[in-house]
């Protein structure tokens, strides 16, 4: 394949979710001076691009999601001084910064919002999707259409001043923007962008990008949650009927005049879809996230149904991923955590105990580290930062995903009772896939609260942090961190194979191992994954192995339980 070394295709990315990374102030809260006293660790680690989430000023209803000023800072976490300064630190290291683009959706704080629901004919009023209500055959007004939302709920919520309900596919407070009205998508375009760019960003996460453009017409979404009155809307309001024409607008008006990376949050599409949005020759965005990998085990429709997943259907998440640029001009990208997810030994490792947790995570080190595309590494996987503990209540979770969806289950079961079997298989799913596992603080040592505030943190601290922190790991050669250290180390020193070469599974009916290689002009890597409890006998594929890295300090004529190897074919 045709190499090109573009400076975003070979970065490794590490995203900070702010609220959590780190406190300069003892308020509970990190902050950009926080993020900014650990920026030598960052560069230390081996990443090229910081993405930070959302740190403009919001009401914080979902974390930052819900912006109510795009050119101004969340107060608790600094002020546009200390994003300045923030921007040079990045710089001045050599690491690039990209921000998390949030336009789907607005607070309904923002000014925006405000006039649009002042009255019917405000000029702004076209600004949001607004829509009159429907009644049944008793009279009793209802939503437009049957659309749910994606915390739970209606996804339309009714204005008793104007009459009306407005669209939030999330949060009440996260009313939907009305892209089809130009006159706002060159407000966005120039507020929450060019405003950015000209402060010397070097681009965006683009949040929900696959959700702009919705079916004008609003019908009715098809019934795939029997039982429930309000349905997922994707096949309305997801990858929609000028999504691309959006995309290509603000390519063109925007972020080509910038040598800028841009990465959607799409999801679930597929690979024809997907190249819409990633072609080069389309110029759209520069990758996508898709949640293959991420979202195995849920259902459609019901995240917190979770039946499971076997590893036949893990390695056909990673083909999927990996296979994307094959005779393609797009671009693909690598990740298993970010603020959304659970944390990966918890998800796909053995986390029962901190060292098979350790070992789990070095060994997800090593798929990471040798697929194609840019690696994006979230905050606190570095060090295996686990799962929340299962004995925590509900009442420590914080996300309005999670607590949504518990109340919604306790109320549509009538449940009363704690030991109730559906609500502890609930729970059991929570433990599993809640977006909180990510957001707990960052374990930076062992003294109270881990490190992360000398005050009363926003949320509890994992448990488990005297166990999995910072400091126990930066001098140890054997740890979780330096083993990411090492393995960042080994895919830029071969950076054509494992960022470029194309990836073949080998043993793809091993439901213990998995076994894979990456070839590009005529160099060849072999991987050898042990995703089980087991002890194996190691039987290679192929001959003249010469091991490049392992997450043993031996290797045998087997396979320990979760050992993962790379050899160079020689």
């Amino acid at each position: 394949m045709t190499k090109d070394y573009t400076w975003w295709k070979d970065a490794t990315i590490y995203q900070i979710w702010p609220a959590s990374y780190k406190d300069s102030n003892g308020d509970g809260f990190g902050d950009l001076q926080g993020i900014i006293s650990k920026l030598d660790y960052v560069k230390d680690l081996g990443t090229d691009v910081i993405w930070l989430s959302p740190m403009y000023d919001s009401p914080q209803d979902d974390m930052g999601y819900d912006i109510s000023n795009y050119q101004d800072i969340y107060p608790k976490y600094g002020t546009m001084k200390d994003m300045d300064q923030l921007i040079e630190g990045c710089h001045s290291r050599g690491i690039k910064l990209i921000l998390d683009l949030v336009i789907n959706h607005t607070s309904s704080e923002h000014e925006w919002f405000k006039e649009s629901r002042s009255s019917l004919d405000n000029p702004k009023r076209d600004w949001y999707i607004w829509k009159k209500p429907k009644y049944d055959a008793d009279g009793n007004r209802k939503p437009p259409n049957n659309w749910c939302s994606y915390f739970s709920g209606s996804a339309w919520e009714w204005d008793e001043k104007t009459q009306e309900y407005y669209l939030r596919l999330f949060a009440p407070t996260q009313p939907d923007l009305n892209w089809e009205n130009e006159e706002c998508r060159n407000a966005i375009y120039d507020t929450a962008l060019k405003f950015w760019f000209e402060k010397g960003i070097d681009g965006f996460r683009i949040d929900t990008a696959g959700l702009y453009s919705k079916d004008q017409r609003f019908l009715d979404a098809p019934i795939v949650v029997p039982g429930n009155e309000f349905q997922p809307s994707y096949k309305y309001s997801s990858n929609g009927p000028r999504i691309h024409e959006f995309h290509k607008e603000m390519f063109s008006k925007v972020t080509s005049h910038y040598d800028a990376m841009t990465v959607g949050e799409v999801g679930d599409c597929s690979r024809e879809d997907a190249l819409k949005y990633v072609s080069a020759k389309e110029k759209e965005m520069s990758m996508i996230f898709l949640f293959d990998i991420v979202m195995l085990g849920t259902t459609e429709g019901d995240k917190y149904n979770f039946v499971g997943y076997d590893l036949k259907q893990f390695k056909d998440a990673v083909k999927n991923q990996a296979d994307f640029i094959k005779g393609t001009d797009a671009w693909s990208t690598v990740f298993i955590e970010n603020h959304d997810q659970a944390r990966s030994p918890s998800r796909f490792g053995n986390a029962k105990t901190i060292k098979s947790s350790f070992k789990s995570s070095k060994l997800i080190a090593l798929l990471q580290a040798t697929l194609t595309g840019t690696l994006f590494i979230y905050q606190g996987q570095e060090i295996g930062m686990n799962n929340l503990p299962r004995s925590w209540d509900i009442k420590e979770y914080k996300d309005i995903e999670s607590i949504n969806a518990y109340n919604e289950f306790v109320a549509k079961h009538n449940i009363t009772d704690k030991n109730d079997p559906k609500l502890i298989k609930f729970m059991d799913a929570v433990d599993t896939v809640a977006r909180d596992h990510a957001r707990s603080p960052v374990q930076w040592d062992s003294t109270e609260h881990g490190g992360f505030t000398t005050g009363d943190p926003w949320m509890r601290v994992n448990d488990n942090y005297p166990e999995i922190n910072v400091e126990s790991q930066i001098n140890d050669a054997n740890s979780v961190l330096s083993f990411y250290k090492r393995a960042l180390k080994m895919r830029k020193n071969h950076k054509d194979l494992f960022i470029y070469g194309q990836f073949e599974i080998l043993d793809y009916d091993n439901e213990k191992v998995f076994t894979y290689v990456k070839e590009i002009d005529g160099t060849k890597a072999y991987i050898v994954l042990n995703f089980s409890d087991e002890t194996i006998k190691f039987e290679p594929l192929e001959k003249n192995l010469k091991l490049l890295e392992a997450n043993v300090d031996n290797v045998t004529e087997n396979l320990t339980p979760w050992e993962g190897r790379v050899y160079l074919v020689e």
